[in-house]
């Protein structure tokens, strides 16, 4: 089962004492500085939560399955998330 947006701004709002609309604000305020430092090449670290940050991905040689035929797959970016201690601590315990 997982929390869609609509059901994590209702539960951030119940917990911090907000509205669903300051709390919908919050979050987006959240995304779009995550989004920005991410694209910036810094990252975002949220002590005991979680760790975020972007990682190289170096060009490499891939195989498409279907023809068989080699390809060149470019270098790029992805994205690196990494669980704080109190996060693995929680997750342990259920």
């Amino acid at each position: 089962m997982s929390v869609n947006r609509t059901e994590l701004v209702q539960a951030i709002a119940a917990k911090a004492g907000l509205t669903n609309t300051a709390a919908d604000a919050a979050l987006k305020a959240f995304q779009e500085v995550l989004v920005e430092q991410l694209a910036a090449g810094e990252s975002v670290t949220i002590p005991g939560l979680l760790a975020v940050s972007r990682a190289d991905r170096a060009a490499r040689t891939g195989i498409n399955p279907q023809t068989g035929e080699k390809l060149e797959i470019p270098a790029g970016f992805r994205v690196k998330l990494t669980a704080g201690s109190a996060l693995k601590r929680a997750v342990a315990a259920k």
